[in-house]
């Protein structure tokens, strides 16, 4: 247990399993207060439990824009301020665009865009207020992938989302400077979580690959400590993590 992020505030989306699991638990190993946002109650009351302090539980589905910016009013009039926020929540898949239904397509981009931009909005305020504190610095970190930098000739859809966040995060970088809000972007390669798995359909056999050859959710909690854990002088803006034998 370390105290580098004692008196923060860190909110944290899809936090009910994977990435977003991993990560809050990371930040609160260094003594951050954690917000826990995601659909499902049980398991984020669970992780609750297990984390303990003042950790909050929000409710929220993301892909209802109106929710995912109510929810971050919840977590300031609850916690009195927000300090870091990780946008980690995403969805989609690697299905070829023929074929696929359009509704999938929404589903992408309602989370992996929508949401994120509905929160962040919320949020911008509340860390623009926490960077003018003690710490000098708030943090906005978006975990993203490294479909953020490259494409294939697969899942478009989930690509463009990706690549949309790469923009929007280094246009936000570039206005928040001035008001101290720190703002990254986490692009992991092919990691273990709830989505690509089991080879089904077209997502990726895990199973299949060594243990070089895919991440845990830890190494990417990892990467997001890091760059929030930063001296206030120093901004790491883009933090790409890939599996040794990924190609």
């Amino acid at each position: 247990m370390s105290d580098l992020l004692h008196g923060v505030v860190a909110a944290v989306t899809g936090a009910s399993s994977g990435i977003g699991e991993a990560t809050a638990r990371a930040l609160a190993e260094q003594g951050a207060t954690l917000a826990l946002l995601a659909r499902r109650e049980d398991r984020l009351r669970a992780l609750a439990d297990e984390l303990g302090g003042a950790t909050s539980v929000h409710v929220v589905d993301l892909a209802d824009p109106d929710a995912a910016a109510r929810v971050v009013g919840e977590v300031v009039d609850h916690h009195g301020r927000l300090d870091v926020l990780v946008n980690n929540a995403g969805y989609g898949s690697l299905a070829p665009a023929r074929g696929s239904e359009f509704a999938d397509w929404r589903a992408t981009t309602a989370i992996n865009l929508d949401g994120l931009l509905a929160v962040t909005h919320a949020a911008l305020e509340p860390l623009v207020a926490a960077a003018t504190g003690p710490r000098g610095v708030a943090d906005l970190v978006n975990v993203s992938s490294d479909a953020g930098r490259r494409v294939l000739p697969v899942g478009a859809v989930y690509a463009a989302t990706k690549h949309a966040v790469g923009a929007f995060s280094e246009s936000l970088r570039q206005e928040l400077a001035s008001a101290h809000v720190r703002v990254g972007v986490v692009e992991p390669g092919i990691t273990r979580t709830e989505l690509p798995d089991k080879g089904e359909g077209d997502t990726p056999d895990l199973s299949a690959l060594g243990e070089l050859g895919v991440l845990e959710a830890a190494d990417i909690a990892d990467a997001v400590v890091y760059m929030v854990t930063r001296p206030a002088r120093t901004a790491v803006n883009e933090i790409l993590v890939r599996p040794v034998e990924q190609d």
